[in-house]
């Protein structure tokens, strides 16, 4: 299915791993013209060795006065995918005051920051605009140790022209989660509450990512997409 990406700028939080590196190369063979942002200098760097032409721009976006001054002047952005998270995952009560803050501060502040800025640029532009936040099927049902995790949907408040949806993935094959769910008694309890018996590939969520982006999904906005394999119909 022709997407019809190619020629539009786009934004893409936490690019440096995963999710984030794997919807870069995605949107950049679609012929998007893509910035990179991650905190990670050598990540961004070898992004670029694989995808010649991405810019990059290297912030901690925790960091909100960094996260203004780095994307003050980043120019037009008409696709925005806020995917940078951190997972602390510790049990509800021995939660620490860090982990809090970190994960308030990545996960939904900068969320929020990130999507100001390149709204404020549509909304001056009078352009339309699509936004995809990365969340997660543990910001609607409870899972062990996830009690900061939880990337929110921001339902924003924003001209009818921009559209906002999120995509919720089940536990994703990235190197974190490879490592977060290695133990295999761990992993058998999330399986078993899982229709499909497997975790998601991250080309499952890059597919779903990249659909929200475009005007094939026209008439949604507001909405959440499950890549969960029945997980939250279970």
């Amino acid at each position: 299915m022709e997407l019809g990406l190619a020629g539009r700028r786009a934004l893409v939080t936490g690019a440096g791993k995963g999710i984030g590196r794997s919807t870069v190369q995605a949107l950049h063979a679609a012929g998007v013209r893509v910035v990179a942002v991650s905190r990670t200098r050598a990540d961004l760097d070898s992004l670029v060795q694989e995808c010649p032409g991405v810019e990059t721009l290297c912030v901690d976006l925790a960091d909100w006065e960094a996260t203004e001054r780095a994307l003050g002047s980043v120019g037009p952005i008409d696709l925005l995918v806020n995917n940078a998270a951190v997972a602390l995952l510790q049990p509800f009560l021995e939660v620490t005051k860090e982990a809090c803050d970190t994960s308030f501060h990545v996960n939904l502040r900068a969320v929020i920051q990130v999507s100001q800025i390149v709204a404020k640029g549509m909304i001056a532009r009078g352009a339309p605009g699509a936004i995809v936040n990365v969340s997660s099927q543990a910001s609607q049902r409870a899972l062990t140790h996830h009690a900061v995790y939880s990337p929110v949907l921001l339902t924003l408040s924003v001209p009818m022209q921009i559209r906002v949806n999120a995509v919720n993935p089940t536990v994703v094959m990235t190197a974190m989660g490879r490592a977060n769910w290695s133990d295999p008694h761990k992993a058998k309890v999330m399986l078993d509450r899982i229709p499909l018996g497997k975790f998601a590939e991250v080309e499952n969520v890059v597919d779903a990512i990249l659909f929200l982006l475009s005007d094939r999904s026209g008439m949604t906005t507001g909405s959440t997409m499950p890549v969960d394999g029945g997980f939250m119909a279970h």
